[in-house]
């Protein structure tokens, strides 16, 4: 499957929602318009709405409800962050979020411990060769990551 290019925050969106609909999962979107109201805008002048090429940019807060709890923050700079059980992925690609999102809803993702160096990671594996890995904080494993467990 080839990624589809997401060319804006609005297509995430889209692109979010079908996979939640696909999952049968409540999606919450909180949008912000405006250099004044994102988060990161480097481009833009203090005060500044619009970036320095006129454009106006639009970053997302998406909250999807189910198990696990799943955050999506899609910002102008064509990246996300992903939040999985309060594992957070920063620089997520938009283009990979539909697939990210994919793997974790339809049992892809997994936990993987090791012994030396200790710790524990959440996996996505997307299609191709692409996958994301996140250290677990400790005492963070929750109910879904527990089940999702898999020994090296």
């Amino acid at each position: 499957m080839t990624h589809s290019h997401l060319p804006t925050t609005e297509a995430a969106v889209t692109a979010v929602r079908e996979v939640a609909r696909a999952h049968n999962l409540e999606v919450t979107v909180t949008d912000d318009i405006g250099a004044d109201q994102t988060s990161r805008r480097e481009s833009a002048g203090a005060f500044a709405v619009a970036d320095a090429d006129g454009s106006l940019p639009h970053e997302a807060f998406i909250e999807l409800g189910g198990v696990p709890a799943v955050t999506v923050q899609v910002f102008p700079e064509d990246d996300a962050r992903i939040t999985v059980d309060g594992v957070v992925f920063e620089d997520v690609p938009r283009d990979s979020v539909p697939a990210f999102l994919r793997s974790v809803y339809g049992g892809m993702a997994y936990v993987k411990g090791r012994f030396f160096p200790p710790g524990q990671w959440l996996v996505v594996p997307l299609p191709g060769d692409e996958t994301y890995k996140e250290l677990v904080p400790r005492a963070m494993l929750s109910p879904w990551l527990s089940r999702n467990f898999r020994s090296a």
